[in-house]
């Protein structure tokens, strides 16, 4: 079996690799290209478990990066437990094939309790007072102080938030050369988000897109020197592609303009009773799970979502299985985005009621995905200085909120979700080989055989 390595490079697109990326052109050269149909919804964790399953939504049950869980009544954001994932993995195929085939699964999503032989994924820690203390979660745990020690730890704020940039995909790179000169696994499966920031923050069109393509372009090219060393074969894929957007449309106020939303007061301000409520949606990007609990309202819901400025199709059961998408975990209608818009969690009327974790980085309780996350609140004086009183009150023991995150969302320059028209904004799969023929595309769900063909032919 061919060692191999897999470098996910977040929002990597054919439209995208120019002059500022000479070593993923390089691969390209020397093996071949391909556009990849998206997974739909076109987000992480829906794209990844379909690449390592080779079943879509409808099979493997991960219909976007969060869901409602009707039997408790709570929406579930980013989870991380490898048995959310309803189908057989990838690596579980080629161990049967192989009974010496080792697995890395380093950064990519649903990594905890998965059956690899070494994992690392992001993991705070929540003590019983409150505090998030950030820190990494390996498989086996005797990994975990072992690698800090070597590389330091893991710089979490660059994985996410305003202060996201290249310092974790460079972390994330030097663990991949760690796990590889330490246990040589037969595939090591690195992810490698750098691009997904500032494509979101400015837009596929923002000139200060540039500097990131170079920067992440660098990563590759140190990773593709070290591997071809040690014999290892270079795969490398994306999950999406993304593109400008201007127009945020707000589900959940139209909701609730229709009385359809059960609002709690909380300490003075508002939270989403999604059990209560008649219907809401829950926002992933340029996709919606519409959830109803009145069915009397089933048709009104269709009629004010059709005729949503913003909304481009709105899919009922019978609808979503034309898309692979009719599993229990979606909702009652799954509702796209035009080109150029996307959909927030949004549900207060008035800044002043919004929920406290509104303005945090809060990725498990926002009942929705918040790309807000990655700006500083520009109505805010001198937030360094707030950051740094936060950070105070948090070494001395004290509670506190860091609500730096702004509520404007016209400050989000891109999104994805939706399936582009044009195939050169569509992911790719970079093969070490021309097996496939250069200018060849495929399915998402068959990037999974592909990489076994990868792997196994000589």
């Amino acid at each position: 079996m061919n060692r191999t390595v897999v470098l996910n490079v977040v929002g990597l697109t054919r439209s995208l690799i120019g002059e500022e990326m000479p070593a993923i052109r390089k691969l390209i050269e020397r093996g071949s290209c391909h556009s990849v149909k998206p997974s739909f919804p076109a987000v992480t964790c829906t794209a990844q478990s379909t690449y390592l399953t080779g079943q879509k939504p409808e099979v493997h049950g991960i219909v976007g990066n969060g869901w409602y869980d009707r039997e408790s009544a709570e929406i579930k954001f980013w989870k991380q437990s490898n048995q959310i994932v309803q189908a057989p993995k990838l690596w579980d195929e080629l161990k049967a094939m192989d009974p010496d085939f080792t697995c890395a699964q380093l950064f990519w999503w649903y990594n905890m309790y998965a059956s690899v032989d070494y994992s690392i994924t992001p993991r705070p820690m929540y003590p019983a007072d409150g505090r998030k203390v950030f820190d990494i979660y390996t498989g086996p745990l005797s990994l975990r102080e072992a690698i800090k020690a070597d590389l330091g730890e893991f710089p979490f704020a660059s994985f996410w938030g305003p202060r996201a940039d290249i310092a974790s995909s460079q972390w994330i790179a030097e663990s991949a050369k760690w796990i590889e000169e330490r246990y040589s696994p037969t595939l090591n499966l690195v992810y490698l988000p750098h691009l997904d920031y500032n494509l979101q923050r400015y837009g596929v069109s923002d000139p200060r897109i540039k500097k990131d393509l170079v920067e992440i372009d660098k990563v590759v090219g140190e990773l593709t020197n070290f591997f071809d060393q040690r014999g290892v074969a270079i795969v490398v894929l994306s999950e999406y592609g993304i593109e400008d957007v201007n127009t945020p449309i707000h589900l959940n106020r139209i909701f609730r303009k229709k009385g359809w939303l059960s609002i709690k007061d909380e300490l003075g301000l508002e939270q989403l009773d999604c059990g209560a409520s008649q219907a809401f949606a829950v926002a992933d990007h340029q996709v919606a799970h519409v959830y109803i609990n009145d069915p009397s309202i089933k048709c009104a819901m269709r009629e004010t979502l059709e005729q949503c400025a913003g909304v481009d199709q709105v899919l009922d059961r019978a609808q979503q299985q034309a898309w692979g998408l009719d599993h229990q975990r979606s909702g009652d209608y799954v509702v796209i985005a035009k080109s150029g818009a996307w959909f927030t969690y949004y549900y207060w009327e008035d800044d002043a009621l919004a929920p406290d974790f509104a303005r945090c980085i809060d990725i498990h309780r926002k009942p929705g995905y918040d790309p807000c996350e990655l700006f500083m609140d520009p109505t805010i004086q001198f937030p360094l200085l707030k950051v740094a009183k936060f950070l105070i009150k948090k070494k001395i023991g004290l509670r506190g909120l860091l609500d730096v995150i702004p509520l404007d969302a016209e400050l989000v320059g891109g999104s994805h979700g939706r399936i582009p028209d044009d195939k050169a904004d569509w992911p790719v799969l970079i093969l070490p080989n021309k097996m496939e023929g250069q200018t060849g595309s495929l399915d998402s769900s068959q990037v999974y055989s592909t990489l076994i063909n990868c792997m196994t032919q000589h």
